[in-house]
């Protein structure tokens, strides 16, 4: 197994994944919120935040944003203000499930006044897009029903198709719809946007900038995520990737918590497909760090990617080649295994002392003093978090 090589490394330092604004503020269970010392009472701090993550690991480029939680009177402030810290404002998550009138639906719902809330919704995010520079508008949608009978589903489809091109037809042509689906929850009986497939099919009927984004916490046990990736990839229609880690359901825990292995197995096809370090496919995280401290558990999982990246980089491509089509199993399963198992974690500790960074990224933010600052400073106002 050879290391990673000067090209191996010039590809990992292209590496950009896109932090999660909300991933700052406080998070928890179904039962309880839990607050923490120092977590941010606005976007300006959770801006600092995720640039304070960028800093120790130049993994981070770029935050996403969530409307109405990320609100500002002046995004031309906020975008300058992200700019000063080293970093950019990125993909727009709009929020249509948080509405008392959103209870049966948003872009599904059989009223039109309800639906149009939704759609205007949606465009006010495309305006703040144009105030940030944000390329992506992101939709996911908490709709389904509960009973059979309950609603009539293709109906719903139809609607959804309607509002989603009203909404498409307000893009500028450098921005983009990414559309990201979950099998369930909060609807359990169906969910209108369940599947890779439902996704595939409303934005295929949308137009070229519109795209699937695929949660890896967003399928049923046992699926098998990298061909979902693979054939998203071969039909030019992933746009972009919620990167967390689940051992139940849409956990939205560090990804690779659970499964390195589909970690790194996601990452080959990535590589194969051509979707790495590609402008046309964003990487990002999804996540809600609830009992950990927020600004190491973003560090975690960019550096998670990065290994695992690393490890993939590392797959002797001619001698996979050799063994498939020669129809030899087990030598094609072990090159697989060979990559994986190879630890890069002292070449890219080296790698980053080299540039000038933390050879230890999660020690160097323990030792920058960054966590005592911000728990002695954000005394006062109100913390952020789930629906703020």
């Amino acid at each position: 197994m050879s290391t990673l090589t000067p090209d191996h490394l010039s590809t990992l330092e292209k590496q950009g994944i896109e932090l999660p604004s909300w991933a700052f503020g406080n998070s928890g269970t179904r039962f309880k919120v839990f607050a923490t010392p120092g977590t941010p009472r606005d976007p300006f701090e959770k801006i600092a935040d995720a640039a304070e993550v960028n800093r120790v690991t130049a993994l981070a480029p770029s935050v996403a944003l969530h409307i109405p939680w990320d609100k500002v009177d002046d995004y031309g402030a906020l975008r300058r203000h992200a700019e000063d810290l080293g970093v950019a404002l990125g993909t727009i998550n709009s929020n249509t499930f948080q509405d008392d009138d959103y209870k049966f639906g948003a872009l599904t719902h059989s009223d039109p006044k309800i639906r149009q809330k939704a759609i205007d919704h949606h465009l006010e995010c495309v305006d703040i897009m144009d105030a940030t520079g944000s390329r992506d508008l992101k939709i996911w949608l908490a709709e389904g029903s509960n009973y059979p009978g309950q609603a009539d589903l293709r109906a719903r489809q139809d609607r959804l198709q309607e509002s989603l091109r009203q909404i498409y037809a307000r893009l500028s042509d450098q921005q983009r719809l990414v559309l990201e689906y979950k099998f369930f929850e909060p609807a359990f009986y169906h969910t209108d946007v369940p599947d890779w497939g439902t996704s595939y099919a409303q934005v295929a009927a949308l137009g070229d900038r519109a795209l699937v984004c695929l949660d890896t916490g967003h399928h049923a046990p046992g699926t098998n995520i990298e061909f979902i990736v693979m054939q998203l990839l071969r039909l030019g229609k992933l746009g972009s990737f919620d990167f967390n880690s689940r051992f139940y359901a849409d956990d939205d825990l560090i990804v690779g918590a659970a499964d390195p292995f589909q970690l790194f197995r996601i990452i080959d096809q990535v590589i194969v497909g051509g979707g790495l370090n590609n402008p046309d496919v964003a990487f990002m995280l999804d996540q809600c760090h609830n009992i950990e401290k927020k600004i190491p558990g973003q560090i975690r999982s960019v550096l998670n990617v990065q290994e695992m990246t690393a490890r993939a980089l590392l797959i002797d491509r001619e001698a996979l080649r050799a063994a498939q089509d020669a129809g030899d199993v087990l030598a094609a399963n072990a090159v697989f295994m060979d990559a994986f198992y190879t630890d890069v974690r002292p070449a890219l500790a080296e790698w980053r002392e080299s540039r000038g960074l933390p050879g230890d990224p999660m020690a160097g933010y323990a030792a920058s003093g960054y966590q005592d600052k911000i728990e002695a400073e954000r005394v006062g106002g109100v913390q952020a978090s789930w629906g703020a």
